[in-house]
């Protein structure tokens, strides 16, 4: 990949040139843990590379890492190598099941738990070096709001909440965004419900957190915030099935229920979200 990926020079100085993805990366996140955000990452990345994208994956959840065991890959070179500088960023990048690449963190990175101006300054080099090579980059977070987390959502140009029905999952998420709109100043955040067992909840539950943000969220004067429905994952055994088999659903079962929901989320966000394909 060297004639591909060229990063900035080592000793750049990327916290003085602000990050400008103009659309290219999106950030899957979630109020909480277990809602399914990786699984959502991994399959709509095999989508989108199917509807023509080039695309890559980075696992931006540092401490907690899980996309190698979704993809079953086995790294031998990590970001955590390139962020020690023991590799080059193209040696960390590898191939994926689906036709997409992924930039693996590696479990258990606790001296990246924490947003260090080093961790900042790695992380700016590495997005400037991967975003012009990929039509769309996913950054599959952390859960919640800790600085890390927050820090790998504000290099994106949108975001994508993932939720379940839960009510646990949907006071986490409210919590999650208002401090989205409040220290990035976000208008507007997408919304795909993960585990739906009813049609037309996933809507319903974002009309109730748009009438909640509404009215305890203050904002300023003609910049109110906008939550949209991007669609539902409704509840399929095929899902823990592929899961458990450490296999892409979009692969193993695209058509069953769920596989055909993560199609048309990757339809709706090639539709005017991220930018068509080179």
């Amino acid at each position: 990949m060297n004639d591909v990926l060229t990063p900035p020079a080592a000793n750049q100085n990327t916290t003085k040139v602000p990050l400008r993805p103009q659309g290219k990366v999106l950030a899957v996140t979630s109020g909480k843990g277990g809602v399914g955000k990786t699984f959502v990452s991994a399959n709509l990345a095999a989508a989108l590379a199917k509807r023509g994208h080039k695309v890559l994956v980075l696992d931006a959840d540092l401490g907690l890492a899980n996309l190698d065991v979704v993809l079953n890959l086995y790294p031998k070179i990590t970001l955590h190598d390139v962020f020690t500088g023991k590799a080059k960023l193209e040696d960390a990048i590898l191939p994926a099941p689906g036709g997409f690449s992924v930039l693996l963190a590696g479990s258990g990175m606790v001296e990246y738990s924490r947003l260090t101006p080093e961790v900042r300054d790695e992380f700016l080099h590495i997005i400037n070096g991967l975003v012009p090579h990929y039509d769309v980059v996913l950054l599959d977070t952390g859960a919640g709001i800790s600085d890390v987390v927050l820090f790998a959502v504000s290099m994106a140009s949108e975001v994508l909440m993932v939720a379940t029905p839960e009510p646990t999952s949907l006071t986490d998420a409210y919590a999650t965004i208002k401090v989205l709109v409040g220290q990035q100043q976000r208008q507007t955040i997408r919304v795909v419900v993960n585990q739906v067992s009813r049609p037309g909840t996933g809507q319903a539950i974002t009309n109730q957190l748009q009438q909640v943000l509404d009215r305890f969220v203050v904002t300023e004067p003609g910049r109110p915030i906008r939550l949209i429905h991007m669609g539902d994952i409704p509840v399929d055994a095929e899902v823990r099935n592929a899961v458990m088999r450490r296999q892409l659903l979009f692969q193993a079962t695209p058509t069953c229920p769920a596989g055909l929901a993560i199609s048309e989320l990757a339809r709706k966000l090639g539709a005017g979200v991220i930018p068509k394909p080179a």
